[in-house]
């Protein structure tokens, strides 16, 4: 069997750390790499694994999940965040990868995410594949700030694995707030750093259309309230993403 690197970026995940590294013994090792946490992340971690790393100069998640893999040392890497678990279904099919060794595959895991107190499965959320299993030598991820991109030949094939990976993804409605701030945030400051503008009639359309495709296109309402609330403040986050743009070029007006 092929040996496998678990890997995690982190930062202050205190709370929730030590239910998801217990989970993952299994594995050949395990590197934490912390973005500067002071909830005792790093001590948590530090009982699972010797390979825990400190990188406080943020960069953005790009550079931070490279600076992770270059850790690992094993043929497979499996790249999870600190809010994210494996169903036992999904841990056999990862070993059956590991057994056949195919170094021409890379594989996208089906996410499901618990949300306000349920597990959300329309609207767009699930089954939401995320290619996290990939050869060492044959992918990595770019260096973007914020919605990061695995990167990896055009030759390998995408084998979509059986069995759920679960997203633990927000506490809270304030978590909700501060998380997509921030994600506004590093968004806009990509895009400015590009000279691209916006609009506040940009963010409203923009808005508009994403309540639009969740809720009613993508079967959103079938999620009950907790489906209607994700709407509304998904189509929040598109507006708060233009709207920041648009405040960085009128701040240098």
């Amino acid at each position: 069997m092929a040996r496998l690197s678990i890997v995690l970026i982190v930062k202050d995940e205190a709370a929730i750390l030590d239910g998801t590294l217990s989970n993952l013994v299994w594995a050949d090792e395990i590197i934490v790499v912390d973005g500067g946490s002071r909830d005792g992340t790093v001590e948590i971690a530090k009982k699972y694994t010797e390979l825990v790393f400190e990188y406080t100069d943020w960069r953005g998640y790009g550079i931070q999940r490279q600076r992770a893999q270059a850790h690992a040392s094993g043929e497979w890497i499996l790249m999870l965040d600190a809010d994210e678990q494996l169903t036992p279904e999904l841990c056999e099919a990862i070993k059956s990868v590991l057994r056949e060794n195919d170094q021409n595959k890379v594989y996208a895991l089906p996410r499901l995410s618990w949300v306000f107190g349920r597990f959300i499965r329309h609207g767009g959320w699930y089954p939401d594949y995320v290619v996290r299993l990939y050869p060492r030598d044959k992918a990595a991820y770019g260096d973007e700030k914020v919605h990061e991109k695995l990167r990896f030949n055009k030759g390998l094939e995408v084998i979509k694995l059986k069995g759920d990976l679960l997203h633990y993804t927000y506490r809270d409605l304030e978590h909700y707030l501060v998380k997509s701030a921030g994600y506004a945030a590093a968004w806009a400051e990509q895009r400015e750093r590009k000279g691209r503008q916006s609009s506040l009639t940009q963010g409203f359309l923009h808005g508009l259309v994403c309540f639009l495709r969740m809720y009613l296109v993508r079967l959103g309402f079938l999620d009950g309230r907790q489906g209607l609330l994700l709407a509304m403040l998904s189509a929040h986050s598109t507006f708060v993403k233009y709207a920041d743009l648009w405040v960085r070029r009128q701040e240098k007006n």
